[in-house]
């Protein structure tokens, strides 16, 4: 049983309207950052377990889930790392450890190049790595007034159930709790116009050179059966992350935390209060 009992509230950082959920006492922070398309939902199996050991921020980011889809928030990743860094700030933490996941890994870790006196520990949860900036033409198009039409027909033409099929190894987890729960972004206007201003804004992710600057230490795990963001790409990130280690699960697939939560509560807790 995964039970949530982290508060809930709205901040106002940067002129966006953010949703939080979190859990504040006198133990180490650790800041949660979701995915693409997805929520602090992401964590919902972990968080329990999580909030034994840590304080915890678990962010909605713009565009997604509860938090707001703004239409004048510049959607790259370095915005929304500033955007962490200053929710951080907010909490009233000096630094933190983050446990970040797919796209939120690439936010994590140019958050660890802004700020890296801000950030203990690093664990990306099959991180996004090496994907480049969309295409001039691409960009251009999404100024045209059918583009919304067309992004809306062209993640609409899977059911929800088929996009999980994607994301999990076990299809038997694939419950109606988890089709509702991600298929509620699809019926807001709001988060097809941010997924637009998102295409146009995402700079790229960072490169190799850029990596081998990062020196926090740095856990990244992976599921060895991920369709997403292939197993090769965590081998990639730990060839280039200075001071890294990577641990793969048999058997799962990109949405780690539902497959395998009790496996990454022990490797984060390793990772952060052991050293391992």
């Amino acid at each position: 049983m995964f039970v949530n009992s982290l508060n809930q509230t709205y901040l106002q950082i940067g002129n966006i309207n953010l949703y939080c959920e979190y859990l504040l006492d006198d133990k180490p922070p650790i800041l949660l950052i979701h995915g693409f398309a997805s929520s602090t939902y992401t964590f919902r199996r972990i968080i329990p377990l999580l909030q034994k050991k840590f304080s915890i921020i678990a962010v909605d980011l713009p565009g997604f889930g509860k938090s707001e889809k703004s239409t004048s928030f510049v959607y790259s990743f370095e915005n929304y790392a500033k955007l962490m860094i200053e929710c951080i700030h907010r909490f009233g933490f000096a630094n933190t450890h983050i446990v970040a996941h797919s796209m939120g890994g690439q936010i994590a870790l140019n958050m660890a190049r802004i700020a890296p006196e801000k950030i203990n520990k690093l664990i990306l949860l099959s991180s996004s790595g090496y994907l480049k900036r969309a295409k001039k033409l691409l960009i251009w198009s999404s100024y045209l007034p059918f583009f919304e039409k067309f992004i809306h027909y062209y993640i609409q033409r899977k059911d929800v159930k088929d996009h999980l099929k994607n994301v999990f190894f076990n299809h038997t987890l694939i419950n109606e709790d988890l089709i509702n729960e991600f298929g509620r972004p699809l019926e807001e206007k709001g988060f097809y116009k941010a997924l637009i201003r998102l295409l146009r804004h995402r700079e790229g992710d960072l490169l190799s050179h850029q990596l081998k600057d990062i020196q926090v230490p740095t856990l990244l795990i992976w599921g060895e059966e991920d369709l997403v963001v292939p197993l090769e790409v965590g081998k990639q990130l730990v060839q280039d992350l200075p001071d890294a280690k990577l641990i793969t699960y048999e058997k799962t697939g990109h949405l780690i935390t539902e497959e395998r939560p009790e496996l990454v509560f022990k490797n984060i807790l390793l990772h952060t209060i052991y050293g391992f």
